[in-house]
């Protein structure tokens, strides 16, 4: 996270409480929107589902509810990133290596 930060990615945290939906829309055409996180693993291995549909209409509303829930998250900027407490780095650093087989 902290290499997409450096390089001027916006991060954002829903604060009203855990949000797992990922929902990406491109060129306000192209919905997805599930559980499955958008990597291979979870496409090939895990038990989640996005539905996927060509539709501006829908793209329109699904970019409203993206900026609304933008309105209720906090940017999570890379000053953050790097104060991050000791035991969260430690953890990463031991965890990134076997990050795929979990």
């Amino acid at each position: 996270m902290g290499a997409l930060l450096h390089e001027g990615a916006e991060i954002h945290v829903y604060q009203p409480t855990m949000l797992h939906t990922k929902l990406l829309v491109i060129n306000s055409e192209f919905v997805s929107v599930g559980s499955t996180n958008f990597d291979m693993r979870s496409i090939r291995l895990n038990d989640e589902a996005s539905l996927n549909i060509y539709n501006s209409d829908f793209a329109a509303q699904m970019e409203a509810v993206f900026e609304k829930n933008l309105l209720e998250a906090e940017p999570y900027s890379l000053a953050r990133w790097k104060s991050r407490p000791l035991k969260e780095k430690f953890s990463e650093k031991i965890m990134m290596p076997i990050k795929s087989q979990l």
